[in-house]
């Protein structure tokens, strides 16, 4: 049955959160080897979209990553978010949702912000309590990294689990842009821009083979000597190209053309 965004009340969307999502959990997902993993771009609301995801790639033979922004610019964020918890509350290992800038709204204001602004102030409260747990990245052995923006700068990947709300770290991953020229951003705006020699020295830094996100639409498919994925699964964002990454078992990933790219 067909979610509709005026069935879905915020009080049981909150609940059903606080169930499905642990009370403390790494910032980082450590993904399975022997398992085959969907990557999910941004949903902004695409109800439709997240429904074709959970029919195509059902979660007892898949395991899926939603890279964040669920949420805001399409109509149906509430109904969005509420399937998505069903379906981690029934596959805890199996289904993934990593933070999004949009899923961050209480670390980090933006405007527009059309799911937030719809709620009372006790309610986003109550809602971020929640979204304020989720991961930051998935990891997968194949040298994968998956996040919603950028890579932070750090030693290792384990040290994805000690970041901070609000740090830069934190940012560089939800709100961060990947850029043609070495001409860094970082402390204006919400948007901090890195570019190819901060792409490889924290990929190596990270032992990253290939990156995988979503965030920015103005960013090529491709890039990065195709070390980069940037993909969109929402009518609502993007060109339009509802997308989502396939990582077969055993599958040897040099470059993001590795991956099976399929439009849903």
């Amino acid at each position: 049955m067909t979610l509709k965004q005026e069935d879905t009340d915020i009080n049981n969307l909150i609940t059903l959160l606080g169930q499905a999502l642990p009370p403390t959990a790494p910032r980082l997902v450590r993904l399975p080897l022997d398992s085959p993993i969907v990557y999910v771009g941004d949903i902004h609301g695409d109800l439709n979209a997240v429904e074709t995801v959970f029919s195509r790639f059902p979660r007892n033979e898949y395991v899926l990553v939603f890279m964040g922004d669920v949420v805001d610019r399409g109509p149906d964020s509430r109904s969005v978010l509420t399937h998505i918890a069903q379906e981690k509350l029934k596959a805890p290992l199996g289904i993934h949702l990593l933070m999004g800038n949009h899923e961050a709204h209480s670390v980090s204001t933006f405007r527009p912000a059309e799911f937030w602004d719809s709620l009372r102030i006790d309610e986003s409260e109550r809602l971020a309590h929640h979204l304020e747990k989720l991961p930051l990245a998935a990891w997968h052995p194949t040298g994968i990294l998956a996040t919603h923006g950028g890579i932070p700068d750090l030693p290792s990947r384990e040290a994805i689990d000690g970041i901070a709300l609000g740090d830069d770290s934190w940012r560089a991953i939800t709100w961060g842009d990947w850029v043609d020229k070495d001409s860094e951003q970082t402390g204006v705006g919400k948007r901090p821009s890195f570019g190819p020699t901060a792409f490889a020295e924290r990929t190596s830094q990270l032992g990253v083979t290939l990156h995988i996100r979503s965030h920015q639409p103005t960013c090529p498919l491709y890039s990065f000597a195709d070390r980069c994925l940037t993909l969109f699964t929402s009518s609502s964002y993007g060109d339009g190209k509802r997308r989502v990454a396939l990582l077969r078992p055993g599958k040897l990933v040099t470059t993001a053309r590795d991956l099976e790219l399929i439009e849903i």
